[in-house]
């Protein structure tokens, strides 16, 4: 742990708990004198604190760290470009570290702000010059998305479900698509029937029918694909309650968004049960993080252990904190998971100098990147395409390429370190968070100018970073 310096966050831990300087030294442990250094950014926050006000409050450490430090810059600096003035990155991080809970509400204002530009100016493509006063609220999908954002892609009343579940059903790898089956019909009374009986068979992947009991699982899905839906449905049985209660959030503002929670909660206990987190992360520490290998391991695809590997931040047992990203052709983000600091703009798309976007030119092959973003901090990316086989001969398939990355001192306990040189600055590739918001002036693949910024041209000189003009 860096030096920290958190008086305001300490200052304001006293207040939220009503406690005067010298009762929250007593608490602690530490002299008021010292709890006094602290708060007046003298002395730095210690681990033996950190851990103390852990024991004494429950307080998540996670507060306190370095990489919700970065997660909230690397957002105020998303929101701040928007701005006449020019901020720089010691200010953003003076703000994000001393006043976390101001930089969160002008993030919010921000989003706000942004969302209504949105609107006016879809609606003024739509009406004309008519105009009209409102709009539609934060699109549901968006509010999923920040509702396990804000968890760090990591549910621990689901995952600790799930782990007693498969120990319970004596359930294995090799078993698990007979076990679910028969726990299904033993304890919930539910005859699982795999056909194409639906007329949009192809598209409905499984139906429950809870006058009859009975839930129909789509046969062009794989085995690994119909356990998966049938343990979606295991968990409504098993924790339709629990799911309520979880999806009853603030940040989901209708019935929509709690509707995509539910499945999206129901989705995350069914990946918990197939890899139940103890058990997963011990092969992941032992193969070394490798996709592959895990993939054969517990029968599951590449994008299904990525997706996996993102949730795996249990407070006594972490594994990599890793971002998680699947993208289309495209480019348009159908999913989007963070256990780490992380993330890509909202604004203007992702950069095409990413490796998640040239594993669509070498399908089937696993790539590997170092990528650097403006702020310097350093990820390992590994991607890989993936896709459906299950389409006949005049239908589309599904392709699309996955990506799963690390901070850079994580790397070396993934398998895809070897041979990589993680110490040398040349390695990395200069990646950004999307052009309207990425600060690199010369890159080649730049298509425009960042929002808010000059920009300075000269027309006896071609620019190497050329922009649309017409």
């Amino acid at each position: 742990m860096r030096k920290a310096f958190m008086g305001v966050r300490l200052r304001r831990l006293r207040e939220e708990k009503n406690l005067k300087q010298i009762e929250l030294a007593q608490a602690l442990g530490i002299s008021a004198s010292y709890l006094n250094q602290l708060e007046q950014n003298q002395r730095p926050l210690t681990v033996p604190v950190l851990v103390k006000i852990n024991a004494v409050f429950g307080i998540d450490v996670q507060l306190f760290s370095d990489d919700e430090e970065a997660r909230l810059i690397t957002d105020l600096r998303d929101a701040l470009s928007d701005g006449s003035d020019t901020i720089s990155l010691a200010e953003v991080r003076e703000l994000a570290m001393n006043m976390p809970a101001v930089g969160r509400t002008l993030i919010s204002l921000h989003r706000r702000y942004r969302e209504a530009s949105e609107r006016s100016e879809a609606m003024a493509a739509q009406l004309g010059d008519e105009w009209v006063a409102g709009g539609p609220p934060r699109m549901p999908f968006e509010q999923v998305r920040d509702f396990f954002y804000a968890r760090h892609n990591h549910v621990e009343p689901l995952d600790e479900a799930a782990e007693r579940l498969y120990l319970q059903a004596g359930l294995t790898p090799r078993t698990i698509h007979s076990g679910v089956i028969a726990w299904l019909k033993e304890r919930h009374g539910v005859h699982v029937q795999c056909d194409d009986s639906d007329a949009e068979s192809n598209w409905t992947q499984r139906r429950y029918d809870p006058l009859t009991r009975t839930l129909h699982v789509s046969a062009n899905l794989n085995t690994g694909q119909q356990t998966f839906q049938m343990a979606t449905q295991l968990g409504f049985l098993e924790l339709g309650q629990e799911i309520d209660r979880l999806a009853d959030d603030p940040v989901l503002t209708g019935e929509e968004a709690r509707r995509l929670a539910r499945i999206g909660l129901a989705n995350y206990f069914a990946g918990a049960l197939i890899l139940p987190y103890g058990p997963f992360l011990a092969a992941a520490e032992q193969e070394a993080y490798d996709i592959e290998k895990l993939g054969r391991r517990f029968g599951v695809g590449f994008e299904t252990v990525c997706h996996r590997l993102s949730t795996l931040q249990r407070a006594q047992a972490r594994g990599v904190p890793f971002f998680f990203i699947r993208v289309d052709r495209a480019g348009n983000i159908s999913k989007r998971q963070s256990a780490t600091d992380f993330h890509f703009s909202r604004v203007g798309g992702t950069c095409p100098l990413w490796n998640v976007y040239e594993a669509f030119a070498q399908p089937g092959r696993v790539l590997t990147q170092v990528a650097q973003m403006p702020d310097e901090r350093t990820y390992l990316w590994v991607a890989r395409t993936v896709g459906s086989g299950n389409a006949g001969y005049t239908e589309p398939s599904k392709t699309f390429a996955v990506g799963l990355g690390c901070d850079i001192r994580h790397a070396s306990r993934l398998t895809y370190a070897r041979g990589l040189d993680l110490a040398d600055p040349a390695m990395a590739t200069q990646i950004g968070a999307g052009c309207k918001v990425c600060e690199r002036p010369n890159c080649l693949q730049r298509a425009f100018p960042p929002i808010g910024r000059p920009v300075m041209v000269d027309e006896n000189r071609s620019s190497a970073a050329p922009y649309p003009v017409n």
